[in-house]
């Protein structure tokens, strides 16, 4: 076989894989049809907030957790500087799903926190105007990630490991059998591996014509402002934020340039027919009332965005990730349908798809996870 293990798109998820297959010794092979840390899916938009004060759910937190000594791992192997913690803000009224959701999850894991009303945080943090009913709630573990320079960390540390990486690799198709798996090239090259780990992202259903049909590719939008003075949104003094007012979520984080500042709703996103063709340029009517929000919300920053930028992933109907293996193909492990919140777990993730292409089970519980919940 040409290896133990192949990774079809090594990008968020396949990077982590591939990093912790090669720490173990597997000989590894990844196949991507860009170029390493691209920005043309999940990865680009230049930051990434890690959180553990977590409002998908509770049972995410010991993920989270563990996900950071593996952020620190990665930056110890590969020498780079890739985690900051600032803190990491969550806005809104505490009566609230959103924000019951993460009290929740403070409490049952004793996270370290501030709670600070709405006259305190005003002292605080001058930068965000909050309603009268609303509160703060620091999480002393957030903090801002720089995803490409991750990708690429992870990468080049497998890589030193002995794993393989052909980039510019188009997959068209793979054959799974009992002794293993067959992956084909759009330039008519074979790859023989034992077991094969999907994370296409949102090019899934390219691969797995099945989950196509459960699962959706949204057209995430980001947008960067001016601040009025630059020293009030740098890190030290503007921490990363999640904010859902109403029917409103947003969320932000300090200026990592200096001079723009990136706050983004956190939905309001646009269906991709194919990804293929995702269309990258946006205009203003697609983000409606951005310009409003960041008036009333943040009035140290100038409400017309300096850059807006358009990247994509791949959404399940319930918003939990899909990890494990397809019962009806053999030695094959799907990772995908992070629903925009997996980029901060990514390292654990890619523990987990190595555990399960090794010993057929991780440790984790990741019952909820499962393909086959969408196949069935």
């Amino acid at each position: 076989m040409d290896a133990d293990v192949g990774v079809v798109g090594v990008g968020t998820m396949g990077s982590m894989a591939m990093w912790q297959l090669a720490k173990r010794g597997v000989k590894v092979i990844g196949f991507e049809q860009f170029g390493i840390g691209h920005d043309r899916s999940g990865v680009g938009g230049e930051s990434r907030i890690f959180r553990t004060a977590y409002k998908e759910g509770s049972e995410y937190v010991p993920i989270l957790k563990e996900s950071y000594k593996y952020w620190r791992n990665l930056e110890s192997d590969s020498g780079n500087d890739l985690l900051t913690l600032s803190g990491a803000l969550m806005i809104g009224n505490p009566e609230s799903d959103f924000m019951k959701n993460v009290m929740t999850g403070i409490e049952e894991h004793q996270l370290d926190h501030e709670v600070f009303n709405a006259n305190q945080a005003k002292k605080k943090y001058p930068q965000h105007k909050l309603l009268p009913d609303e509160i703060m709630v620091l999480d002393k573990m957030g903090g801002f990630l720089r995803p490409e320079y991750a990708v690429v960390s992870a990468v080049n540390s497998a890589k030193e490991l002995g794993a393989q990486v052909h980039r510019h690799s188009k997959i068209e198709s793979i054959e799974t059998n009992n002794a293993g798996v067959i992956i084909h090239t759009k330039s008519g090259e074979e790859y023989s591996v034992g077991k094969v780990i999907i994370a296409t992202g949102a090019w899934t259903g390219k691969l797995m014509p099945n989950l196509k049909k459960e699962t959706s590719i949204n057209r995430i939008k980001m947008t960067w402002f001016p601040p009025k003075n630059r020293m009030d949104f740098n890190q030290e003094k503007f921490p990363v934020f999640i904010r859902k007012t109403d029917d409103v979520e947003l969320y932000g984080v300090p200026s990592l340039d200096g001079t723009t500042v990136k706050v983004s709703f956190t939905y309001k996103h646009d269906y991709v027919k194919d990804p293929d063709f995702l269309n990258r340029s946006v205009d203003l009517e697609h983000l409606p009332n951005i310009n409003y929000y960041i008036e009333k919300f943040f009035p140290g920053l100038y409400p017309d965005p300096v850059r807006i930028s358009a990247y994509m992933d791949l959404y399940t109907p319930d918003k939990h990730p899909i990890l494990g293996e397809v019962s009806e193909l053999k030695n094959t492990i799907i990772v995908s349908g992070f629903s925009g919140h997996g980029f901060k777990m990514s390292p654990i993730i890619g523990k987990m798809a190595a555990d399960i292409a090794l010993d057929g089970k991780t440790n984790f519980p990741i019952n909820r996870f499962s393909p086959n919940r969408l196949l069935d």
